[in-house]
């Protein structure tokens, strides 16, 4: 039978029964800590508990999920004893999920996968309807940047019988998460990657501007013309989106999809009948604004108060729309393809439209929304560079 062994972030942390930390309960947020725990009302769970959850999820049905998961990986099938060891590392808590990355051991490779953990109720929920919505994209879409997902179930603890829902997915191995931070050398925000294996490091403005190219192009490639429906709900603040960085050269993915809906849900009532093209090019054009307001936002250093990015951002979010709009088919009710008549569309906007329009996006956010006071601050200037980069796509 494999081994099962427990690690706190890398492999240089183990955990085992005994060990302080077994019995700490484990934070139910990225800004709390163990030693800071509040409870979540009726719940409690500790590492050895999620630790052991874990294990009995991976065991079911002798290691069925593991077997099929890997094979599929593998592109070929394998047995429970090919499997030496399976290595379980919690490390991050988010509001919704308790990722843990689990290594598959087999005599000559290793095989990394994710575990999403969920304890809470709306986190439970949200398992739910990602794993769903992970599949269906992966299904409906020739390329993929989110990950494939293989199995999910429920998990009872084994001391408080507390419920847990949970999903295998897919890890992608090099892949860091990032967040804004101040540049001590010139006191300046920048884009700096989380790297725990070399060590965190700041982008380059030219690196800066191909994350936000590569960030726009995922959400626009996933956005579906005819029906609206766009991944929404997600943020940078919460490390959705992960990068990593080969020679220079950067790759975004993202790692998360919470909610993936339209945006007009009344405003199509058969499946036979086609939106007109005015309402596609209206749809389009608050995607695309909404999206160049939620790409600026971040918390300072992933935790703290909410910052809004330079506008480098700008350009790199125009080009990476334009490069999906470009993939997308050809529909019957426009001569020409979408992206000649959308850029015609936008740059028929004046400076007053876009800004109105970007000041009606915001006052549908939620009153609550902790974004809103720092967008309202930038707003008028983020127009003015928008308003400005659109112009220059004239000259293209």
């Amino acid at each position: 039978m494999p081994r099962f062994k427990y690690f706190l972030s890398n492999i240089k942390n183990p955990v085992q029964k005994g060990n302080p930390l077994w019995s700490a309960p484990i934070p139910l947020n990225r800004q709390q800590s163990s030693n800071a725990f509040e409870s979540n009302g009726d719940i409690f769970i500790n590492y050895g508990e999620c630790f052991l959850a874990a294990r009995d999820f991976l065991e079911r049905d002798r290691y069925e999920i593991i077997t099929q998961s890997v094979s599929q990986y593998l592109n070929r099938n394998i047995a429970p004893d090919e499997i030496e060891e399976i290595r379980i590392f919690f490390d991050k808590h988010g509001a919704f999920y308790h990722p843990a990355k689990i290594e598959i051991v087999l005599k000559v490779v290793k095989i990394p996968f994710v575990l999403n953990v969920a304890v809470t109720d709306v986190g439970k929920q949200c398992a739910q309807r990602e794993y769903r919505l992970l599949k269906m994209l992966n299904t409906d879409y020739p390329d993929s940047f989110v990950p494939n997902v293989y199995a999910q179930g429920t998990v009872f603890t084994n001391t408080d019988q507390v419920e847990t829902v949970m999903f295998l997915g897919e890890w992608f191995e090099g892949f860091s998460e990032f967040h804004m931070s101040i540049d001590p050398d010139d006191e300046k925000y920048k884009i700096m990657v989380w790297d725990h294996e070399h060590g965190n490091f700041f982008l380059t403005i030219h690196q800066t501007k191909e994350l936000y190219r590569q960030a726009a192009k995922i959400l626009t490639f996933y956005y579906n013309v005819e029906t609206f429906e766009q991944i929404s709900s997600w943020h940078h603040a919460a490390g959705d989106f992960v990068l990593t960085c080969q020679k220079g050269d950067i790759e975004l993915k993202l790692v998360t999809v919470r909610q993936y809906r339209s945006m007009y849900k009344n405003n199509i009532t058969s499946e036979s009948v086609e939106p007109d093209s005015e309402l596609i090019l209206e749809a389009l054009l608050v995607f695309f604004l909404n999206m160049t307001i939620k790409m600026r936002i971040d918390r300072l250093d992933g935790v703290g108060d909410i910052v809004w990015s330079d506008d480098v951002a700008i350009k790199g979010i125009l080009k990476g729309f334009f490069e999906a709009l470009a993939l997308k088919p050809l529909f019957s009710m426009f001569s020409e393809p979408l992206a000649h008549c959308f850029r015609q569309h936008l740059l028929s906007c004046s400076r007053v439209d876009i800004f109105d329009l970007n000041h009606a996006i915001v006052h549908t956010y939620p009153l609550n929304s902790p974004e809103i006071s720092v967008i309202q601050q930038h707003l008028e200037k983020h127009v003015e560079d928008l308003y400005n980069s659109i112009r220059q796509l004239e000259k293209v």
